[in-house]
């Protein structure tokens, strides 16, 4: 048995290497580097809002209107206010004890309506109206280009012509800003006659809401069962359901992550077509946005970690090759528009953002959309890794670090781009969740206690701010 300075016996390692006191009883506080790593998180963003309104008032303004966050200071309370207190309380109290102990299929099917609900009921902080049937019919929205498209071929074939700003027929920001996939979704919906801002919104609130599905099992998968109870109830809880609810990044976001868990599916269990769904999925992603290219990393983490049927990943390939050949065959070259859509990004606001600002500002965007806790699942992995990696000690968890170092990858290389100044809170989305991966590091006795920090910075925001998504 190992022990401790003084002589005393080392704590006893609970279910998944989780360590609890020597009596089996709870924590009475978080180790002291876990509150450090947090509170250091919550102080990147303290800086970045107190720099962005310094900066604001010597005239070079980060152009946020409550930096760094997109939003504007408007504390209210909603039709959801009680929905989303509720619900914040039931998954803090009995998320945990519920997540061990049901049934799997069960368990996925609760979190994915819980996480729905989450969702939904933040975005009825700000009303019907305002907060999801009016969101993605602005004029800088993809529902204000679907009118226009009467020919969906010739649509296709023809635009890369108008990602440019200044022509007269440019598309709007976010339809310039995207591949052609993120608003044939909406033109989708339009056809088989879901018409308007209310069923653009609720669309991505129920995709969305498959990241609650998709993470824990693809860390069950990859990892272990208990690590994968442990994941649940902080996705379902995640604090990024500001953003997810709604705005097509949240659409984005449960798009990749099932394509993810389908991947993990099928080279961990040899399902060929597990795989090619995957593949067509993630794919996708990638006429979805430019910058789910960077899927890339966790796709190749997920491919590291499985154990057997490693071969099959390459029916992930032959699921993508029709998705980039449809595209290609219906006019529109990848690459070509992404070398516009740089070019587009500069003849906006994106100018004015000061990337020396930017750089770090993002990352504390970050301890917002992702919450305080991912500094400490961050911490925790790093140290897991090191165990793992230099000291070669055993690691039956692999899938609890690999995982969230795979987004930590990610969003760094999102960030040094200077693609993704300001609004990541929302356009990370797809990578930050991926973080929550490494829940099961945090010892058992204090998951609650961060469940409750990440419920009080999404209500928090919800209720101060009005924010653009």
């Amino acid at each position: 048995m190992s022990a401790t300075p003084g002589n005393r016996p080392a704590p006893p390692e609970g279910a998944g290497g989780l360590r609890t006191e020597p009596d089996g009883g709870p924590r009475r506080r978080p180790p002291r580097a876990d509150v450090i790593a947090a509170a250091a998180a919550v102080g990147l963003f303290a800086v970045a809002a107190v720099t962005g309104g310094v900066l604001y008032l010597l005239g070079r303004p980060v152009h946020a209107s409550a930096a760094p966050l997109f939003a504007q200071w408007l504390p209210h309370v909603g039709l959801g206010t009680p929905a989303a207190l509720l619900l914040a309380a039931l998954v803090c109290w009995h998320g945990p004890a519920v997540a061990a102990r049901l049934p799997w299929r069960p368990l996925l099917a609760l979190g994915y309506a819980t996480a729905v609900a989450w969702t939904l009921s933040l975005a009825l902080v700000d009303g019907w109206q305002r907060g999801v049937a009016g969101r993605l019919a602005t004029r800088y929205e993809y529902l204000h280009e679907v009118p226009g498209v009467t020919d969906v071929p010739a649509m296709l074939a023809g635009f890369a012509g108008r990602i440019l700003d200044g022509q007269p027929d440019s598309w709007t920001t976010h339809v310039s800003g995207h591949p052609p996939g993120a608003l044939l979704v909406f033109v989708g919906l339009d056809r088989v006659g879901l018409r308007g801002g209310g069923w653009a919104g609720m669309l991505c609130i129920l995709v969305a809401g498959l990241v609650a599905v998709a993470v824990p099992h693809t860390v069950r998968l990859l990892g272990s069962d208990p690590a994968a109870r442990a994941v649940l109830p902080f996705v379902v809880l995640f604090p990024g359901a500001v953003w997810a609810g709604v705005s097509a990044d949240g659409l984005f976001a449960g798009v990749t992550a099932t394509g993810v868990a389908l991947l993990a599916h099928g080279v961990t269990r040899g399902r060929a077509v597990a795989a090619l769904a995957g593949g067509a999925l993630l794919a996708s992603g990638c006429y979805l946005s430019y910058g789910l290219v960077l899927m890339g990393p966790l796709a190749l983490a997920v491919v590291v970690l499985a154990d057997r049927h490693r071969r099959t990943v390459g029916w992930a390939f032959v699921g993508a090759l029709p998705v980039v050949a449809g595209f290609t065959a219906a006019g529109f070259w990848w690459p070509t528009g992404y070398h516009l859509v740089v070019e587009r990004y500069y003849q906006g606001v994106a100018a004015d953002r000061a990337y020396g600002y930017w750089v770090w500002a993002d990352l504390a965007l970050v301890v917002v959309a992702a919450g305080p806790v991912a500094a400490v699942i961050l911490r925790r992995t790093v140290r897991a890794g090191w165990r793992a990696v230099v000291l070669r000690l055993p690691d039956p968890e692999r899938a609890a670090w690999l995982l969230p170092m795979a987004a930590t990858a990610v969003i760094v290389a999102a960030d040094l781009s200077g693609y993704s100044k300001a609004e990541v809170e929302r356009i990370w989305l797809p990578f930050t969740v991926w973080l929550t991966a490494g829940a099961s590091l945090i010892p058992a006795a204090d998951r609650r206690g961060w469940l409750l920090v990440q419920a009080a910075v999404a209500l928090t925001v919800n209720h101060l701010l009005l924010t653009g998504w």
